[in-house]
């Protein structure tokens, strides 16, 4: 029993420790691309999303890195979840649920007709050598 114990202390101190180490205290090439997305076309429900994107996900990392990123629906799925859990995120489930339908639909609507135009997603491994080159 004290061995759970400990083994839940430790991976609640561990776990804070792993998510402020993702933090974006770099600039990623996604970063220096277009922040906005012309949203008027999208249905309304899509509008709607945007903006709740917006108002979440500027709060830990330029708009234009998601913007100009592109991953499958399954990655989207993932890095919401992800995001979630940061600490001072304040992404709710159903914020978290309306963020990645956006994201989804973008990513079919806007970015999958045009793949070339957008970074592919960078693993954490490749995040943390952009981290060590800029320090």
């Amino acid at each position: 029993m004290q061995r759970i114990i400990r083994n839940i202390a430790i991976a609640s101190l561990t776990v804070p420790l792993f998510l402020a180490a993702q933090s974006s205290n770099v600039t990623l090439p996604q970063d220096k691309g277009p922040d906005k997305v012309d949203v008027s076309k999208y249905p309304a429900d899509q509008q709607k999303g945007y903006k709740v994107f917006v108002d979440k996900c500027a709060k830990c990392h330029t708009i234009a890195r998601p913007i100009n990123t592109t991953m499958t629906a399954p990655e989207w799925s993932r890095y919401v979840k992800r995001m979630m859990h940061k600490p001072n995120s304040g992404i709710s489930d159903a914020q978290g649920k309306t963020i990645y339908e956006f994201l989804a639909y973008d990513q079919e609507t806007r970015k999958d007709k045009n793949a070339s135009a957008f970074f592919k997603s960078l693993s954490d491994e490749e995040i943390e050598k952009l981290k060590a080159s800029q320090h």
